[in-house]
């Protein structure tokens, strides 16, 4: 093939980064100076496209900025194991103090298959009866664990959705899980948040599949219970929802919303107020991600403001009759709606997303 060269500049100048991106036309390279020698490879990673002249050098190998793959900076093959998912390898020259490129590369990309994540698969509902997960949210010293008032009335509304309403069933404890806090991979692009999450995709510890098993593929409702810490939801909680930016960042990119017909409700309780606070930003939540909602969909208890008489709190719950009723009473109202929705087949058309996260609203000039 005729070569195609082009200046990229004086070598002093461009010596000055151990890393950079430079476009030729239309060709994106990742253009590396390491251990007195350039080298120039494509800027383009094998995964999900990102940006390898904007990561970082180890060695002899570019970092991928967005997750961690590895090419070596002359060669554009992989790191060892993995050396033949290769990236375009370019020619470069030195004449008159200036580096040149031949924009035609001298090897080609090479993807390997990598098999799929489970978790990738279609969401198809089954045939089946409603199906109910619940998600304790609530932290504790799993060896020497206490009494939780959000964990127990949760309890007692997921055997009642088993034992009296027919459903299929699950009970999740986040406390008993281990998985990673989402590391912000949407706050490198948004291209770089994907589905699967990208740390369950590169981390077969992460627990956290449970939690996308039983949302996006298995449950038509979802009851999540939190105790109040400082007027919000607990720090599991959030931990959690923080790594479901996976979920929603799908309508964003890609106009579909991975929860389809689900119900969710909340449990929420504390020796403190601020009840109808933590609903709304639960509420506002899971509406993003696509949840829709019972008539009253949650139940709540504290004991106000001044209240330090925890174990007084405790007692309560462990004898209210009412709040027992209440959980019991949430979970038919959550199955009840989940019905109405499965029985009518809601519309699973595209969204229109005018106003939405990441949408700009295009306006007519006519």
């Amino acid at each position: 093939m005729e070569k195609n060269w082009a200046d990229l500049g004086s070598v002093d100048s461009l010596k000055s980064q151990p890393l950079q991106e430079i476009v030729v036309g239309k060709i994106t390279i990742a253009l590396s100076y390491y251990d007195g020698k350039f080298g120039a490879i494509s800027g383009v990673c094998n995964h999900v496209g990102g940006p390898l002249g904007k990561g970082k050098l180890d060695g002899d190998y570019i970092v991928c900025p967005w997750h961690n793959w590895k090419f070596h900076r002359t060669t554009g093959f992989g790191e060892p194991g993995f050396e033949e998912d290769r990236v375009p390898q370019f020619e470069l020259k030195i004449e008159n103090d200036h580096l040149f490129i031949n924009t035609n590369s001298i090897t080609n990309r090479n993807k390997l298959p990598h098999p799929p994540h489970s978790l990738g698969r279609d969401v198809i509902r089954e045939d089946g009866p409603i199906r109910v997960v619940g998600i304790s949210t609530t932290i504790m010293d799993s060896k020497n664990p206490r009494y939780s008032t959000s964990d127990k009335l949760l309890e007692i509304a997921i055997n009642h959705a088993k034992n009296e309403l027919g459903a299929q069933t699950m009970f999740i404890r986040l406390n008993d899980l281990k998985f990673r806090a989402c590391e912000g991979y949407y706050s490198k692009s948004a291209k770089a948040c994907t589905w699967p999450c990208s740390i369950t995709q590169m981390d077969e510890t992460d627990q956290l599949v449970q939690v996308y098993e039983a949302l996006v593929h298995w449950a038509d409702v979802i009851i999540v219970a939190t105790p109040i810490r400082w007027g919000a939801a607990s720090s599991l909680y959030y931990k959690m929802i923080e790594r479901f930016n996976c979920i929603q960042n799908q309508i964003t990119l890609n106009n579909k919303s991975l929860i389809q017909n689900k119900i969710a409700s909340f449990i929420i309780t504390g020796g403190q107020d601020n009840v109808q606070d933590v609903a709304g930003h639960m509420l506002g939540f899971f509406a993003e991600v696509g949840f829709v909602f019972p008539p009253f969909p949650f139940i709540a208890h504290t004991r106000g403001w001044d209240a330090e008489d925890m174990e007084n709190n405790i007692a309560y719950v462990e004898k209210s009759e009412g709040l027992k009723e209440g959980a019991k009473d949430l979970a038919r109202r959550s199955i009840e709606m989940a019905k109405i929705i499965l029985h009518e087949h809601v519309s699973e058309q595209k969204i229109v997303k005018a106003g939405r996260k990441a949408q700009p609203l295009k306006i007519s000039e006519d």
